[in-house]
């Protein structure tokens, strides 16, 4: 199956409010695709539409093959669902409530506690097993809540804002556990507003604006779409005197000081080593050759702006 996840013109509509707009999507195994949009953007609703949650207005959704409409229990036995709020019962220990959510899944009590011990241990949580829950901490709890969404070894994993009002080392350990879920037969789709994590996530990214996708690929992909080809800087031990246009040939220059520059370079690795080889033979000694950073942010701020609260979604 080349795509795990599609969806076509997917759509959610709450009486007169448009939730979700025509959103089309493909995730194939072993990708990672992150939405990423402000809060009420249409990110959860979007989620819930895959897991078969909310039945979509119009549009069409598949999961391993499954129509979410149509087949709505088997899309259901396909994906491992986290939710922001994730209902823990902290009475219980982190078996008997794996245990009992393996049943639910059909496994057998043996093959649960096997499961859920090896899952435990991929996230760093060994010999929690028999502890209760109430002695979590936040980050444990909600990878523990990544454990049972990953018993039944489901094909699509759907996080929706898996590290919200977390504190940063709860964060870490959650982000690190998702990195280390990746697998060649499974797609995760995550939804957040952080977009250090979606950077640090992501294969692809999805930015929601109001309902809608304003702009989708990989984050290089979207930094040469929304702010332009890498801009690379250039430090000399002396300072450059007539030596600029001689170094850039064709490149366009974006500015300069004394002993520095910077350029533009649409292909990094053919402009680099010809303005090196210029500097080579003009004998100027070149301290340092380096990208300006453009981060996420920069792209972000393009495509969504600061639109207006939407309520939630």
């Amino acid at each position: 199956m080349e795509y795990v996840i599609e969806t076509l013109g997917l759509t959610k509509r709450f009486g007169d409010f448009t939730a979700v707009s025509d959103v089309t999507l493909r995730v194939r195994p072993g990708e990672v695709l992150v939405l990423l949009g402000p809060n009420g953007a249409g990110k959860t609703t979007t989620t819930r539409m895959l897991a078969s949650i909310l039945p979509p207005t119009e549009g069409q959704a598949r999961i391993a093959g499954y129509d979410v409409t149509t087949h709505a229990a088997e899309v259901r036995r396909n994906i491992g669902l986290l939710t922001e709020h994730h209902g823990l019962y902290t009475r219980m220990r982190a078996g008997e409530y794996l245990a009992f959510f393996g049943g639910i899944y059909g496994l057998s009590v043996p093959d649960s506690r096997r499961r859920a011990q090896d899952l435990l241990d991929q996230v760093g949580m060994p010999g929690v097993i028999d502890q209760r829950l109430g002695e979590f901490s936040k980050g444990m709890r909600q990878k523990l809540a990544l454990v049972r969404a990953l018993l039944h070894d489901p094909p699509v994993l759907l996080l929706d804002e898996p590290t919200s009002a977390m504190d940063p080392a709860s964060a870490r350990l959650v982000r690190d556990s998702i990195l280390q879920l990746r697998s060649s037969h499974r797609a995760l789709v995550v939804t957040t507003h952080n977009l250090a994590e979606a950077e640090q996530l992501a294969d692809r990214i999805a930015i929601i604006r109001r309902g809608e996708i304003a702009a989708q690929g990989t984050v290089q992909e979207l930094k040469l779409a929304h702010v332009g080809p890498p801009i690379m800087e250039l430090r000399a031990a002396r300072p450059l005197d007539g030596d600029v246009r001689l170094l850039l040939g064709e490149l366009k220059m974006v500015a300069s000081g004394e002993d520095w520059l910077r350029y533009q370079a649409p292909v990094p690795a053919e402009a680099n080593p010809r303005v090196l080889a210029a500097a080579a033979s003009a004998g100027l000694p070149v301290v340092t050759l380096t990208e300006v950073g453009r981060s996420l942010e920069d792209v972000y701020l393009r495509v969504v702006g600061a639109p207006a609260p939407r309520g939630e979604g």
